[in-house]
């Protein structure tokens, strides 16, 4: 690339967040990190500590007050066209008026301006990547949770994201739907490369997907530690949480989490 800086690569330099008022908080202050290009990347961290907030911050939904985040090398001052968020709240993210096959050609026609059928035909396309071709004229009310959220994981990957942001997208849904979207979300993000941010509370699902995790501190959080998880590829739902390395990171994870010194008790995610 002749020196440029991939597209898909985000930093984050000196980043801090604080929110003024009677009771100031600082959320995070002096963050500073590199997401690679292509990488698999989650965030870990107490409840309380900001998560959520740094990743909005990442996403240009709200203004950092120090800092930078560059995006291919250029400062993110609203929402880049090519970073999608995958929200929590799926049954809220999805229009109710509109079928699966619409939500999906909602993400992505404004900024394509395909044709009637060309953009049904990529509305279907990324249906059938999560396997829900058979319900594209569904309604979301008609679905179940599961069934909602690929629709949601369809509709971001219908834009065409160089990355994507998720916040605990799978924290809502049953834990075998939720090991069953944990390998989808894998098998897509091998087959495209996006550059991925999850943040999560949940420890398995973390290692399970990234290839490296920021566990965060206490608020002012920071960087306690960046781990690589070394863990092969593919992973599977049964091996992969029974591998060795799979339960030498959650012990090690799950220790810093639970005897880090408590610097703040107000809830800010």
């Amino acid at each position: 690339m002749n020196g440029a800086t991939d597209e898909r690569t985000l930093k984050l330099e000196g980043l801090a967040k604080r929110f003024d008022g009677k009771q100031p908080v600082v959320v995070f202050e002096d963050l500073s990190l590199e997401v690679r290009a292509g990488e698999f990347f989650s965030i870990v961290g107490p409840s309380g500590c900001g998560k959520s907030t740094l990743l909005q911050v990442v996403a240009g939904l709200i203004p950092a007050s120090g800092g930078r985040v560059l995006l291919g090398g250029r400062d993110v001052t609203g929402e880049p066209a090519h970073m999608v968020y995958l929200f929590q709240q799926y049954a809220k993210s999805l229009l109710p008026w509109m079928t699966a096959e619409d939500n999906v050609i909602f993400a992505f026609n404004h900024r394509l301006g395909l044709g009637p059928r060309a953009a049904r035909a990529r509305a279907r396309e990324h249906l059938a990547m999560v396997g829900l071709e058979e319900s594209a004229a569904a309604y979301p009310w008609q679905l179940s949770g599961g069934m909602q959220q690929r629709v949601a994981i369809a509709r971001a990957l219908s834009a065409d994201p160089k990355v994507l942001l998720m916040d605990e997208p799978f924290s809502s849904v049953d834990a075998l739907t939720r090991m069953e979207l944990h390998a989808l979300i894998s098998e897509l993000w091998e087959r495209k490369r996006f550059t991925t941010i999850l943040v999560t509370h949940d420890v398995d699902e973390a290692i399970f997907l990234a290839d490296r995790i920021a566990l965060l501190t206490r608020r002012p959080a920071r960087i306690a530690e960046l781990i690589e998880t070394g863990l092969a590829r593919p992973r599977r739902a049964v091996e992969t949480h029974e591998d060795p390395r799979f339960l030498a990171l959650r012990h090690a994870l799950l220790e810093g989490l639970l005897h880090r010194p408590d610097e703040a008790n107000a809830d800010v995610r």
